[in-house]
């Protein structure tokens, strides 16, 4: 039986074992007849360091590794360029100056296996400019640079801003240089998770074509469910297709959706077991951080609209929450969009295992315990919403919010920001599973959130308080909006049975001071 290839990022090791391998080689053929520049955006674990050691294997004449391969009757055997090869991504680097060692030593290691000698300068501009120009020279072919991770420096220390501009400016002294080695260059590769416009690559006259968004390389990374259905025959044989795709597709790419090669490899490699592989391999900490300072509304995260220019870019002096998430792969294009010539993108979470964990995440940010603490909470809030028991709901709800420690709202505004208290419970509601409805809209306005699960619907209606002493009258404003305005009209022919509930906080009790709640079908 076939190996599973986890953590093989070798294009070599792959074809001289027997692992299993989708054939990417037709999309490589494609960018090589199409252009020299390119730069490929994906989140972590998706294959980019297998994808970059293919190319050099390419160009470099490899051919016993291609046998049978889509590429290998296409492909000019007789000529192997010069490959420099430049991966930040082991370790984590913490300062410029250990930055500025890992590059050189990153240079020296491609001096030496051309067998080239290390010139007397050993600025970084001066020995990568030095290394291409020898390769050029001694081979008389222009040279490959395939450079894997370019951001992780920057995203290691994305929370410390003045580190995470020092590491930008140090990696722009690196990138600078293919600015001005045209001359010398055949084909330049690079990978990365995001986007950064201030590093020198994505202007000049051999301007990087970002291909992260391209229709026809939205595969070129992941597996599609042609793949599974065929390589991945054998091994997947009796899955159930349609808990998979739920648990494990979704990522989009303006193409066919995918699936992230390590949780398949991992569910194999563990019998079939659903659970969350991907997700455990890093926490989003510096989300949560980011989250809170900016007092972000959490349900804006049920499907998002936004622009080309959000999902693209972003700078590390003003980090957009949403590019940062979809760029980490905790959230996908669900769709596509035209608005006044405009091409917009819904964004959403692409399947189950990252909404359940990326919602447990954020519970903690917010309430700091254990899973093991956590846990009999979560399930006492799922029974409550399963069971239609909205007097336990409320209990729940109120359990909740007194667990969060007094120190989370010292020196912040958090209590007293409009959307904390739907951040919290939709944080809550999306760990279980239910369907969300953010803001659900009706012809007469929206109510905050709409909870689906099982056999109830729950139409919600937030409202905060500021009064000292908060005493609950007899109408509860937030349940009288619902009704005046006939939130839970359209879903009275759902068949199922429908709650409106209203909600009050306190800002100053930092709880909910009133709960009120009628059964309307």
């Amino acid at each position: 039986m076939k190996k599973l290839p986890i953590a093989v990022s070798s294009f070599e090791v792959m074809r001289s074992a027997d692992y299993y391998y989708v054939d990417k080689t037709k999309l490589l053929g494609q960018l090589n007849d199409q252009g020299r520049y390119f730069f490929l955006s994906r989140p972590r674990r998706f294959g980019k360091s297998l994808l970059l050691d293919t190319l050099h294997q390419l160009f470099a004449g490899k051919r016993e590794f291609f046998h049978g391969l889509h590429i290998e009757p296409l492909w000019d055997w007789s000529v192997s360029f010069p490959v420099v090869r430049i991966d930040f991504g082991s370790g984590t680097l913490k300062s410029p100056g250990e930055l500025n060692t890992r590059i050189l030593e990153l240079l020296k290691e491609n001096y030496q296996r051309y067998q080239i000698e290390l010139p007397s300068q050993t600025d970084v501009p001066g020995l990568f400019t030095q290394l291409i120009h020898k390769l050029h020279e001694q081979t008389g072919l222009p040279v490959v640079v395939l450079i894997d991770e370019y951001d992780k420096p920057i995203l290691d220390n994305i929370e410390n801003e003045p580190v995470a501009q020092a590491m930008r400016e140090e990696l722009k002294n690196l990138y600078s240089v293919l600015k001005t080695q045209d001359a010398h260059l055949r084909f330049v590769f690079m990978t990365g998770v995001s986007k950064f416009s201030k590093v020198s690559l994505f202007s000049g006259l051999n301007q990087l074509q970002d291909i992260s968004l391209s229709p026809k390389y939205a595969t070129i990374c992941g597996y599609t469910q042609h793949d599974l259905q065929t390589v991945f025959a054998e091994p997947l044989k009796g899955v159930d297709w349609d808990k998979l795709k739920q648990w494990y597709n979704g990522y989009n790419f303006l193409g066919d959706s995918v699936y992230n090669p390590y949780d398949i490899l991992l569910f194999l490699s563990e019998d079939q077991s659903y659970r969350n592989y991907w997700f455990e391999t890093g926490s989003p900490s510096f989300l949560l951080k980011l989250f809170k300072q900016q007092q972000y509304f959490l349900p804006n995260l049920e499907a998002p609209e936004v622009g080309e220019e959000i999902l693209n870019s972003f700078d590390v002096e003003r980090i957009n929450p949403l590019t940062l998430l979809y760029q980490s792969g905790y959230l996908t294009i669900q769709h596509t969009l035209e608005r006044r010539g405009h091409l917009r993108f819904v964004l959403g979470v692409p399947n189950e295992e990252v909404k359940v964990s990326l919602a447990e995440h954020l519970i903690g940010g917010y309430l700091p315990r254990s899973a093991e603490e956590m846990y009999p909470l979560q399930n006492k809030l799922y029974d409550a919403l399963i069971a239609g028991d909205v007097a336990q709901l409320e209990r729940q709800i109120h359990s909740v919010f007194a667990g969060i420690p007094w120190r989370n709202y010292t020196n912040n505004e958090l209590a007293a920001s409009e959307g904390f208290y739907a951040s919290v419970l939709y944080a809550f509601f999306a760990s279980l599973n239910a369907t969300i409805r953010a803001e659900d809209i009706s012809n007469h306005g929206q109510t905050d959130l709409t909870i689906e699960l099982g056999e109830f619907i729950y139409v919600m209606e937030i409202k905060r308080d500021t009064s000292q002493d908060y005493v609950a009258g007899e109408v509860n404003p937030a349940l009288e909006q619902i009704q005046q305005r006939g939130y839970s009209e359209k879903y009275l022919s759902s068949g199922k049975t429908v709650f409106e509930v209203g909600i009050v906080f306190n800002t100053h009790q930092r709880n909910l001071v009133q709960f009120n709640s009628v059964c309307v079908s």
